[in-house]
């Protein structure tokens, strides 16, 4: 959901219930005329009056501006806490991995534990001179140094530069130890216990919340539940994903047209490059690097297939049951789930589009690819 702050105006607190009463109850009685050589004049009582109601609405205003600064030391989802931007490295021509600390990361740990445990969550990023925000998905600690970060309050995320996206033009526009308010955890999307499979179908960034659900799911594994993933992930162009290699066959794919050309035009289908594992590690983008952690960490447990549309190759339904079929057949019904994440041009193309309704964003009917394959046993979530 991509969530926006009031632009202006709007009292951040509402007056004590009490203090109301007094303010519009209140009125001025001329004073009888045995007692008005006694009193004050009506205009200098009046001032009084104003001044003492204009004092202490001040006084509670500060209050509560007080309180906030105080309880936005820690992640929350009411107030926007100050994070800073610690580290950025580049995934693509136009994507990188946004490192942010909080300026006080205690308390954090626990903040962001008992979201990993959920599900799919995101935080929302404030662009501070238009007042707008934008919910993006943190990155999971793949290696004990990412844990020792997670620690200390660290988050990632993997931000692409959109050239009509205000929030990431001005995110992409700031330098190492720039401050960055965020507000969160939102649940996207909880992870049932007895899960057992899920196929993640992704666009572009949509790979940060397939590595989420990877991190929610596996970390599950004992030794009589052993919960599988496979991310199918689409994007635009190689350098997205250098370095990626198939786990399982995509011949036929990539024969096929892209989603991108099948909406705004045909392209020629052409046979995608060989891609060589042994290639130079620095030569892989960086989410692939944590693709290839994942797997490395549960063996046997994730697989990962590409696609690039200047290739041409392309998610279509065999990629799909290719997998649900074989999920099918490994186990009883049931535990099973697609998740859909990325443009919403694609997500739409896949599942059938979101729908809003009374300022909420809803899942809508399923459509697109995934309702033609009329998959039994298989829940589906748009993200």
């Amino acid at each position: 959901m991509k969530s926006r702050l009031p632009r202006s105006g709007g009292l951040l607190f509402s007056l004590p219930s009490t203090l109301s009463r007094r303010i519009t109850s209140r009125r001025y009685t001329a004073p009888s005329s045995s007692t008005s050589s006694a009193s004050s004049p009506p205009k200098q009582r009046l001032w009084l009056q104003l001044t003492i109601v204009t004092a202490t609405a001040a006084g509670i205003g500060a209050y509560a501006r007080s309180q906030q600064d105080s309880e936005s030391a820690i992640l929350n989802p009411v107030t926007f806490t100050k994070y800073r931007l610690v580290a950025r490295e580049p995934v693509s021509s136009n994507g990188s991995i946004f490192t942010l600390k909080p300026l006080k990361p205690d308390g954090n740990r626990e903040v962001y534990e008992d979201a990993w445990k959920t599900g799919i969550w995101s935080v929302m990023f404030k662009q501070p001179q238009l007042q707008i925000g934008r919910d993006y998905t943190p990155l999971p600690p793949l290696s004990p140094k990412d844990q020792d970060e997670q620690e200390e309050g660290s988050l990632r995320f993997f931000i692409r530069k959109d050239p009509f996206g205000e929030v990431s033009r001005y995110l992409h526009s700031l330098g190492v130890g720039s401050s960055v308010e965020v507000r969160g955890p939102r649940i996207e999307c909880e992870i049932p216990s007895d899960t057992r499979q899920i196929l993640f179908i992704a666009g572009g960034t949509g790979i940060a919340p397939a590595l989420q659900a990877g991190h929610t799911l596996l970390r599950r594994t004992d030794a009589d539940h052993k919960p599988r993933l496979h991310i199918l992930w689409a994007n635009r162009r190689r350098d997205d994903c250098s370095g990626g290699c198939n786990d399982t066959s995509a011949i036929d794919e990539a024969q096929q047209r892209s989603w991108f050309s099948g909406l705004f035009g045909s392209s020629k289908p052409s046979s995608p490059p060989p891609l060589d594992p042994t290639q130079d590690p620095a030569a892989t983008s960086l989410m692939v690097r944590e693709l290839e952690a994942l797997k490395a960490q549960y063996p046997g447990q994730v697989t990962v297939d590409y696609f690039v549309d200047e290739e041409s190759s392309f998610i279509e339904k065999k990629s799909i049951m290719r997998f649900t079929d074989s999920a099918s057949s490994n186990g009883p019904p049931g535990g099973n789930m697609i998740l859909v994440s990325g443009p919403e041009g694609f997500i739409s193309y896949m599942a059938g589009p979101k729908l809003w309704a009374q300022g909420m964003e809803l899942q809508g009917p399923l459509k697109g690819v995934i309702k033609e394959l009329d998959l039994k046993d298989w829940a589906v979530w748009k993200l």
